[in-house]
């Protein structure tokens, strides 16, 4: 099995949506916003971004501990 990741357009999201939901359902799982709760990738990703970008002086560790203490 593969998975992908689109970005798609507001305008057309319905149409991929209902194309996908008309696919066979043992053949293809829809997975909405594409993110599990045990995923922590896309936070960290974000989070380095965020980094890079200087606004925070914070290290990526202390953000996620701080993160992680908060909500886990």
């Amino acid at each position: 099995m593969h998975t992908i990741k689109l970005n798609i357009q507001d305008s057309i999201f319905d149409k991929v949506i209902n194309f996908l939901q008309n696919l066979p359902k043992n053949e293809v799982e829809i997975i909405e916003n594409g993110i599990s709760k045990d995923d922590w990738s896309h936070l960290q990703d974000s989070i380095d971004e965020g980094i890079s970008s200087g606004i925070s002086a914070k290290s990526h560790n202390k953000i996620i501990d701080e993160i992680k203490a908060k909500y886990v």
